[in-house]
This record gives structure tokens, C-alpha cells and sequence, in this order.
């Protein structure tokens, strides 16, 4: 090659670097265009999808460690061969492990899942905490390698949110776009997960940013596929669960009784999510009442898990051993009322003991033992217009799992895709739609939405409900010395009635006082001290809450509808 055209390829070379340093200041300086950010969102899609297949791979490493198994497909039948000694003490170290990871890296020992990732969207434009994030991650892996009974794809989803959160970071993104990019982030982690990209993708829209907008529709999906590569590339192209040949509805005749399946599945997911709210309440309170750390909460957590082990290694993980012996019809009537039953009081103990993973897994497997229970009972009383008992456990895993994820379309579609069959759709959406219906007014909507509302953060009922807590009062009042600020004695006279707000508060609490006292302007007050009067800083308008509360109403319609 010749000096000048080792020149010229300089050059290019320079140029090219330029070019793409200029594009990188653009995407961080002014945020990325659409193409731009469908490439972002391919790159998030990569690395979340490959965050979940580590995540997968880890915890079978971990169990196949300690619980001394090349197949921990096969890990329930296995452990129930092992000493009894060896079953319990296993959780108990983990439990022991996982308090101290809580405890050192999160603020209040708890950890992170999904209900944060759909706040972190709702409110924190789009971003969540990633420290106790990544802390979250590792206690979970932990918790379902050490037997604890809960699902992987929780924490999954919110160490793909933690990997979003890091991006927009470095983007300095705003809330329209790390939104936007969190939804890929999840879509990506579930599709991978279940080697499922419709779902994933849906999934996302549906549970996580809670509309279908067009303009996130196409990155979503560029995740999810994303992601499915990634899966595929690990696993190969095969289902989760293999189903009979013969489970396919019989007659229409039989639709009833998917009907009443759907009814019994609602309220089996109920009790489900109830089951662990309580256990959660019976935990803080007798931990609040005998003083136990926070860090040895989880230890004691697995030393109850561990003794029921010992009859029941079936709870160990995420069940998917028990799940496919019930969709393959392995499992009398008797052992699937009373797995049923077994594995909802250990999922309640291990969430409610502050040990890591989710709900998802659980509840796909209560909801295919459901299934399975009503199918053996409803095919043995007609017996001549019944199809296979597989088709109803089929049926009730969708149920459950609908009702708990408070996602009907993206919870039928896992279930397709889990299974690979789709000739039942009949069956499951009537199952689905019944169970959700009811499941959800059992609670406020979802397991997720329920877990916030606990928290005291009004998601559920919509924007119209939860936008009033962006704004602090602060932020909204105007100064005392302004032009078009009311004087101080008209502000100390409403202060002496009781008619003020804390400058600290949002909207959620100033609106409704402004209702109750009829004032056309209340005093911002900052309390210092409960023996010291309060400090007057200004005052708030109704008339400039309700601008800033329809402003944020019209930004979200027009986010949802673009």
C-alpha cells in the first residue's frame, strides 16, 4: 500500500471515530432520534437477555453444588433422596447469606422486584435504585439455589431494569425515553427467561409501563427478539413444558366447565396473594415484637423452609418439575390438592421472610396443580364430553398466573409459548379472562399493584390518582414577597386555623385541603420543631395545582397515545 492511500485510510479511520464520538456527545447531550435508539434499544435488549440467561445458569450451578445433581430439571425427586440433615441446613445458609447481603447494601432489608420496576416507570422516570437492585439479584439467586420456594423471573426483570437505569444514566435520558427503555430492558429479560418474544414484549406493555403505545411498540420488540436470540443461542429453540398429544378441548359443550375453572382460579389466586401479604404482616410483627435482626430474618425463613422440605422437597425453587408432572397428568387428586396447598404457604414464607425471587413461577405452578385438581374431578363426572386432564391444568396455570400478574393478554400468550400449544387457546383465554376478573378485585388489581399500595403508593386506581404525588409543594407554591403572592397576615390568619400545608407534602395531600376548606390559596409552611412555630415560606395557589396536575395529565395522555 502506498503512502497515500495509508493516508486516506488515516483519515477515514479519524473521520469515523469523529463521527461517532459527535453522535455519542448528540445521543447524550440531546437524546437519541428513532433510529438511534431502536440500536440502543437492540444493545439493552442484548445485555438484559444475557443478564437472565447468567441469572438461569447461576442458580443451577448453584444447586447442582450444593444439592450434589447433574439435573436439577429433576432437583424435587433428587433432594428427596438426600439426608434430611443436609435438606435443612441448606436454606438455612442461604437465609443467613441473603440477610447479610440485604442488610449491608439495601436501606431497609428488603428485596427489590417488580412492583419497584413499575414504580420506577410510573415515577422515576423510568429508572430504579441499582445498588439494592443489584443486591436484590444476588440474594435472589441465592435464595432459589439454596431452596428457597419463589420464581426467577421477578428478579430478573429488575436486574434488566437495573441495566436500563445505568444507560439512561450515561443517555441522560428523560422520562418519555427511560420509559420507553425500561420496557425493552424487561421485554428482553422475560423473552429470554421464557424463551418467549411475544409475550416478553407484551409483557412489558402491559404489567410494566401499563399502556400500548405505538412509538414503544417497535424498540420493545427489538428487545424482546433480542433477547429470545440470546435464549435460543443457550438452550435452543424448545418449550419449557411438553403437553400429551391428546390435550385439545373434546366439545363446545366443555367451555362451562372452563368457565367454573376460571371462577375456582380467581380465587385460588386470591388466597395466593393474600397468603403472602399475611405472612409478610405475621413476620414484621413478630419481628417487631422479639426484637430479631433484620439480617437473621431470611436464616429462620430457611430453617422453615428446610423442615418442610423434608416431606416436601417439591418447594424447592421454582417448580417446574411439579409444574410439568401436572400438565403431563403424573400427579393424583390428592397430591395436587395438597402440593397446591404446601407450595402457597412456602412461597408466603419466603417472600414474606424477606428472601429473594418472585411470583411468577409459584403461581404458574399452584395454577397447573389448580387445573389438574378440578380437571381429574370435572373428567370423571362427564366423562363423555371431557378432554384430557392436561388441557385443564393447562388452563388453571394461565388462571392463576393471570390473575396474581394482573395480566391476562401477556400471561396467556407465556402460556402458548411455554407449552407450544396453541390448538387450546379456546380453553385458556375463558380460564384467563374468569380468573382475572375475579382474582383482581381480590386485591388492588395485581400482586404487583397491591405490594405498592401497601407502600402507600397509589398506582392501581391510574394517573389521574398517583401523578398529584410528582409534584411537591415546594416546587408549585409561590414565594412570600412576590408580586402575585398573598400578604403575611392573610397567610398567619389561615395558619392559626389549622389551614395550611407542609412545604414537604405533594399534591396528593394539598389538593384534597383545598377541597375541604373552599381557600383560594393555603400557606406553605416548613415545621422545624414540634415546640417551635412554623416557618412561613409562601403560598400555594388552587388555581396553579390543578395547572400543573392537567399538565402532567396531558403530557401522560399524550405519551400513551403517541
Amino acid at each position: 500500500m502506498t503512502g497515500q492511500s495509508r493516508s486516506q485510510v488515516a483519515e477515514l479511520a479519524d473521520g469515523m471515530i469523529a463521527t461517532l464520538r459527535n453522535g455519542w456527545q448528540v445521543i447524550r447531550t440531546r437524546g437519541p432520534n428513532q433510529v438511534q435508539f431502536w440500536l440502543i434499544a437492540l444493545a439493552v435488549g442484548i445485555v438484559a437477555g444475557s443478564a437472565a440467561v447468567l441469572f438461569r445458569n447461576g442458580i443451577a450451578a448453584l444447586q447442582t453444588l450444593l444439592y450434589r445433581t447433574d439435573d436439577v430439571a429433576h432437583l424435587h425427586s433428587w433432594a428427596g433422596s438426600l439426608p434430611w440433615y443436609w435438606v435443612l441446613c441448606i436454606p438455612i445458609a442461604g437465609g443467613l447469606v441473603v440477610g447479610l447481603i440485604l442488610h449491608v447494601f439495601t436501606p431497609d432489608g428488603r428485596v427489590r422486584s417488580v412492583a419497584d420496576v413499575i414504580q420506577g416507570a410510573a415515577l422515576h422516570e423510568g429508572r430504579v435504585e441499582e445498588r439494592a437492585g443489584l443486591a436484590s439479584a444476588a440474594a435472589s439467586l441465592i435464595t432459589l439455589g439454596t431452596g428457597g420456594s419463589s420464581g426467577r423471573e421477578g428478579p430478573v426483570v429488575h436486574l434488566a431494569a437495573v441495566i436500563s437505569s445505568r444507560v439512561l444514566t450515561w443517555l441522560k435520558a428523560d422520562g418519555v425515553t427511560g420509559r420507553d427503555l425500561l420496557g425493552c430492558a424487561v421485554a428482553a429479560a422475560v423473552s429470554a427467561s421464557f424463551n418467549a418474544p411475544i409475550a416478553g414484549a407484551l409483557f412489558a406493555l402491559e404489567v410494566v409501563l401499563r399502556h400500548f403505545a405505538i412509538h414503544a411498540f417497535a424498540p420493545i420488540v427489538i428487545a424482546s427478539v433480542a433477547g429470545t436470540v440470546i435464549s435460543r443461542l443457550q438452550f435452543g429453540d424448545v418449550t419449557e413444558f411438553s403437553l400429551p398429544a391428546a390435550s385439545f378441548l373434546q366439545f363446545y359443550q366443555e367451555l362451562p366447565a372452563f368457565l367454573m375453572l376460571g371462577a375456582i382460579c380467581g380465587v385460588v389466586a386470591g388466597m395466593l396473594m393474600r397468603t403472602i401479604f399475611a405472612a409478610e404482616d405475621l413476620a414484621n410483627h413478630v419481628q417487631a415484637r422479639t426484637g430479631i435482626p433484620r439480617w437473621l430474618r431470611p436464616a429462620l425463613t430457611g430453617a422453615m423452609l428446610g423442615a418442610m422440605a423434608i416431606l416436601f422437597p417439591h418447594i424447592i425453587g421454582v417448580g417446574y418439575e411439579t409444574t410439568s408432572a401436572a400438565l403431563t397428568g403424573q400427579l393424583g387428586l390428592t397430591q395436587a390438592i395438597l402440593f397446591a396447598v404446601i407450595k402457597t404457604i412456602a412461597v408466603a414464607i419466603t417472600i414474606g421472610g424477606r428472601m429473594g425471587g418472585g411470583v411468577f413461577s409459584p403461581s404458574l405452578m399452584v395454577g397447573a396443580l389448580t387445573g389438574l385438581a378440578f380437571g381429574i374431578i370435572a373428567t370423571s363426572v362427564f366423562p363423555d364430553v371431557s378432554g384430557s386432564t392436561a388441557l385443564y391444568a393447562l388452563a388453571g396455570m394461565g388462571g392463576v398466573a393471570a390473575a396474581v400478574l394482573g395480566a391476562p393478554i401477556s400471561t396467556t400468550l407465556i402460556v402458548f409459548e411455554l407449552t407450544g400449544d396453541w390448538a387450546t387457546g379456546l380453553a385458556v383465554m375463558v380460564t384467563v379472562s374468569i380468573s382475572t376478573a375475579i382474582g383482581t378485585r381480590l386485591v388492588d388489581r395485581s400482586f404487583f399493584l397491591t405490594q405498592l399500595e401497601r407502600r402507600d403508593v397509589h398506582l392501581a386506581a391510574g394517573p389521574q390518582a398517583y401523578l398529584l404525588a410528582l409534584f411537591r409543594v415546594a416546587d408549585v407554591m409561590r414565594p412570600m414577597g412576590g408580586e402575585r403572592s398573598p400578604s403575611e397576615e392573610a397567610c398567619w390568619e389561615l395558619i392559626e386555623a389549622g389551614d395550611y400545608v407542609d412545604a414537604q407534602s405533594t399534591l396528593e395531600a394539598a389538593l384534597p385541603a383545598f377541597d375541604r376548606t373552599g381557600a383560594v390559596f393555603l400557606p406553605v409552611v416548613q415545621i422545624t420543631r414540634a415546640d417551635e412555630p412554623p416557618k412561613l415560606l409562601g403560598a400555594i395557589y388552587h388555581v396553579d395545582a390543578l395547572r400543573a396536575y392537567n399538565r402532567a395529565l396531558a403530557a401522560t395522555a399524550a405519551e400513551e397515545h403517541s
